[in-house]
């Protein structure tokens, strides 16, 4: 499986990177800005593009022949919207894409009214439900991830997730359990995250706020 990794150099993006490089029966294919300076990472495996979500030309270019893309960003609703072209013009169906919690207003109670007080009335976030409609009224085989608020824990891969139409539950989910998560999503060979919304977060941790704040 060829698989492209659109924002490679964020921190999911690089972990992502890591766990598929020890997986013989993938390629990969990296994008950022600035991708040869910011990626460290040396294989001879790697295809490696410089650019940004604007650039359709090089999105298409980078789409040779892939079967899955992962998008580690849609804050920017034009870039999410030239990224659907490139993929409709590149022939490339399956795409995994992270979003953020609360976008269709289904996070309630204290935690609710805490993550609408820091990311609610932003632009970003206007940005994020406008690309997460766009994937939903597309035809292509999405699975959107609505993340919950992020930190780093070596050795935790523990997720859980809820369905679209569910509260959300779950204040904080470390970057390494996403990561296990889209490898597991990679790896199933059933229909079972296609067309599906799911809230990302880690398991008893149905707080009024992230531990680290």
């Amino acid at each position: 499986m060829k698989i492209l990794i659109l924002g490679a150099a964020g921190q999911i993006g690089r972990m992502l990177t890591n766990e598929l490089l020890h997986l013989k029966d993938h390629s990969i294919v990296l994008y950022a800005r600035n991708a040869h300076k910011r990626l460290t990472i040396v294989d001879k495996s790697l295809e490696i593009f410089d650019g940004d979500f604007k650039d359709k030309a090089k999105l298409i270019d980078a789409m040779k022949d892939v079967d899955i893309i992962y998008i580690n960003d849609m804050g920017v609703e034009q870039s999410t919207k030239t990224i659907t072209d490139a993929m409709h013009d590149a022939g490339v169906k399956r795409v995994i894409a992270a979003s953020v919690l609360g976008i269709y207003d289904e996070v309630h109670g204290a935690f609710g009214e805490w993550n609408k007080r820091m990311i609610g009335g932003s632009s970003r976030m206007q940005s994020q439900i406008a690309s997460a409609r766009m994937l939903e009224n597309s035809d292509l085989d999405y699975t959107l991830l609505r993340l919950t608020w992020l930190y780093n824990q070596a050795g935790n891969t523990k997720y859980m997730l809820t369905q679209k139409g569910e509260p959300f539950k779950g204040a904080q989910v470390t970057r390494q359990a996403v990561t296990q998560l889209i490898m597991d999503i990679i790896e199933e060979k059933s229909d079972k995250y296609l067309k599906a919304s799911l809230g990302v977060s880690e398991p008893d941790t149905d707080w009024a706020k992230p531990s680290f704040y």
